[in-house]
């Protein structure tokens, strides 16, 4: 065996275990414990046996993705150089939230099999925290102890590299809560440019079938009820510069719809 052949077994022997780790930790964790969805939650979601029947199958793919695993670092025990537990804990890392990222991508996005919470009005932030904090940190913080070079330059760049990585996750993900419509209370708070007519304001009010709930002194800034169907984007359309529940601009004027 060539030492270009050893080190591949020594990495896939902790990819492959790190892999069904990620999905026997989803499944004892999602699937039992707290019971937030079932591998196909999303189809034939009240017949529990099918469910539970379901569960299994996964699980005992799950177990022959270990088993391979387990072969292959059993095997590289005649290896010249048997894997170090660095890299062993490394490859094993990056597996478990590889895991995680496939299964968001598939399962979460493009076949829609289920989401991290069935019964929540707002499962992408969900699929998104649990992507982020059980998928990529793993990767990342596997990539980072990946490897046996021990140059501190090295080390430092790796380092550097995982602290961009994670506060850029940290940027995105905040930015992706900030961009989220606030729930509808049945009020719309919109703001007009300084100057704008009233004439036009209630042009753009009645292009929503709105009626007013509040006004300012300025009659710029108004609370308004928008009729059942109608969009808030319309109101964009005619003058206003903000409009609260619309999803931009994001921040805190997108909460403030009280009257």
């Amino acid at each position: 065996m060539t030492q270009t052949d050893a080190d591949g077994r020594d990495r896939w022997s902790g990819f492959l275990l790190g892999f069904a780790l990620g999905g026997f930790f989803d499944g004892i964790l999602l699937h039992q414990i707290l019971q937030w969805h079932h591998l196909l939650s999303a189809i034939n979601g009240t017949d529990i046996r099918f469910q539970v029947a379901a569960d299994g199958y996964f699980h005992a793919l799950m177990y022959v993705i270990a088993v391979a695993g387990l072969w292959l670092l059993w095997a590289s025990r005649t290896a010249p150089s048997r894997p170090s537990g660095r890299l062993l804990l490394a490859t094993i890392l990056i597996g478990f939230g590889a895991w995680h990222v496939v299964d968001a991508v598939l399962s979460h996005w493009v076949f829609g099999i289920h989401r991290i919470r069935m019964d929540s009005g707002s499962p992408l932030m969900w699929d998104l925290i649990w992507l982020v904090v059980f998928g990529v940190m793993p990767v990342v913080i596997g990539w980072s102890i990946n490897g046996t070079d021990d140059d501190d330059r090295m080390q430092d760049s790796r380092r550097a590299t995982v602290i961009r990585l994670l506060v850029g996750l940290l940027v995105i993900g905040a930015g992706t809560q900030a961009l989220r419509p606030a729930p509808d209370n049945g009020f719309t708070t919109v703001l007009f440019a300084p100057g704008t007519s009233q004439e036009r304001i209630f042009r753009a009010i009645g292009a929503v079938d709105g009626r007013v709930a509040w006004t300012d002194g300025t009659g710029e800034l108004v609370v308004i009820r928008i009729a059942a169907g109608q969009s808030r984007y319309l109101l964009f359309r005619h003058g206003a510069i903000l409009v609260s529940g619309a999803g931009f601009p994001a921040g805190c004027f997108d909460y403030l719809t009280t009257v």
